[in-house]
């Protein structure tokens, strides 16, 4: 199924803007279709918190990244401060989310 997305006002996609597109285009009533989305992005987020992969196919994978301490520098004073250890997201796009991005900007 094709999601209608270049349709859009804003340059980001919402939430609210997923809700919609099911709305309209698969027929779940209002509500249903924020329950999804919301359900969706909290499994997500759980999974994150809790440190496991998110692989979703012909997308990408998110995973969590544990960066290490180290020194920095206040670019206002040039201070030198310690970054602590952290843990961040990181994104990965699978190869077919690439070439379809890539294909969509030739000629554009």
């Amino acid at each position: 199924m094709e999601l209608a997305v270049e349709s859009l006002e804003t340059p980001a996609l919402t939430k609210a803007q997923l809700a919609e597109l099911l709305f309209d285009q698969i027929g779940l009533n209002k509500r249903e279709s924020k329950d999804m989305i919301d359900a969706f992005f909290d499994l997500v987020t759980d999974s994150l918190v809790e440190g496991t992969d998110v692989k979703i196919s012909g997308f990408g994978n998110f995973q969590i990244r544990t960066k290490a301490p180290r020194p920095g520098r206040n670019p206002r004073t040039g201070e030198p401060v310690a970054i602590e250890a952290r843990r961040v997201v990181t994104f990965h796009a699978s190869p077919k989310l690439k070439e379809q991005v890539q294909n969509a900007g030739v000629g554009s």
